[in-house]
């Protein structure tokens, strides 16, 4: 009899943490998407707009995502158009969204970069122990037909997931302020077609320094002539980095643009710096020896310039 009380007490205590963990388990949220354009994609502003369907499948009513959809980092979303079917044993729901996103962009390479534009969903009243997405992977995620104007689409991935925000958002109840919402993702990886935006941009830098490297090719009488074109080669080149930065947005790291002006101010000097010296052996009266250490330095500088910038973009470009 004591044994039978055992496992009847046993059995109860097994069934409530089953109908317990049956309550506790989070609803299912079904989350397609399917982009249709990506445009005014803005470097300084950090922004993009994309438009695209979004379509959502569950049972439990009360999700309501046509009040309680959240786009984290969204500057704004325009529903443009609203679509609810609940006739069955669940809601489905569809909707066109048209969203500028707020996003930071790796700017290292510039203009050899790859972007990957992140764009997410969460439901503002029900956090992960109510609901979790599961991705519709049937079909494309975007249309191939629409062009993203000096760009190609590398790859676009859908994840899953859940997002923790240490708060309790006013919560007293909970132990620790700490919240985790369910998450669906969708990342668009892009890359710049660079070849003639490259050209667009440096072609000022490198006419600055074949304008300092005609220098060489100036007769030593004309040493002043040298100079001046020197220091205007030099200033050209400076104003040519600030057009370049004024399109791009602050960053605290070295960037190609960087890389690419800094080696190109610093061979001007070069210039600068053997035309001082070939003034003094001008001075001297070797003229010879002048002319001599001219062509020497301009085929040794030019070499070197050459090299240095080939492989600074060949670095850029590979990753």
């Amino acid at each position: 009899m004591k044994n039978r009380k055992i496992i009847f007490f046993l059995l109860a205590i097994l069934s409530h943490f089953i109908s317990y963990s049956q309550e506790s388990k989070p609803d299912t949220v079904k989350v397609g998407v399917y982009v249709t354009s990506i445009h005014d994609i803005d470097f300084k502003q950090k922004e993009y707009a994309v438009q695209l369907w979004l379509w959502l499948k569950y049972k439990n009513r009360d999700f309501d995502f046509a009040k309680n959809l959240e786009i984290p980092m969204a500057k704004s979303v325009d529903k443009s158009f609203t679509t609810i079917d609940s006739s069955g044993d669940q809601v489905y729901m569809q909707m066109k969204l048209l969203c500028v996103m707020k996003d930071s962009w790796r700017i290292e390479n510039f203009p050899f970069d790859r972007q990957t534009l992140r764009f997410s969903i969460e439901n503002s009243q029900f956090d992960s122990k109510s609901l979790v997405y599961v991705a519709d992977t049937v079909g494309k995620h975007f249309d191939p037909r629409f062009t993203l104007r000096g760009w190609t689409i590398d790859s676009c991935i859908l994840l899953t997931g859940t997002r923790t925000y240490e708060t309790g958002f006013g919560d007293e109840s909970l132990a620790k302020p700490r919240t985790e919402y369910g998450v669906f993702r969708l990342r668009l990886s892009i890359i710049r077609d660079a070849g003639g935006l490259f050209w667009k941009m440096f072609l000022g830098m490198y006419i600055a320094f074949l304008i300092a490297y005609v220098c060489f090719y100036i007769h030593s009488d004309g040493i002043d002539s040298r100079f001046g074109l020197s220091v205007g080669a030099l200033f050209a080149a400076i104003g040519n980095k600030y057009i370049i930065d004024s399109a791009l947005p602050e960053s605290t790291s070295f960037t190609l643009v960087d890389t690419l002006h800094g080696l190109t101010l610093f061979f001007i000097f070069c210039v600068v710096a053997c035309t001082a010296y070939s003034l003094r052996l001008v001075k001297k009266n070797k003229q010879p020896q002048a002319a001599k250490f001219d062509m020497i330095a301009a085929q040794v500088l030019l070499a070197l310039y050459i090299g240095l910038n080939i492989w600074f973009i060949t670095q850029a470009a590979g990753k």
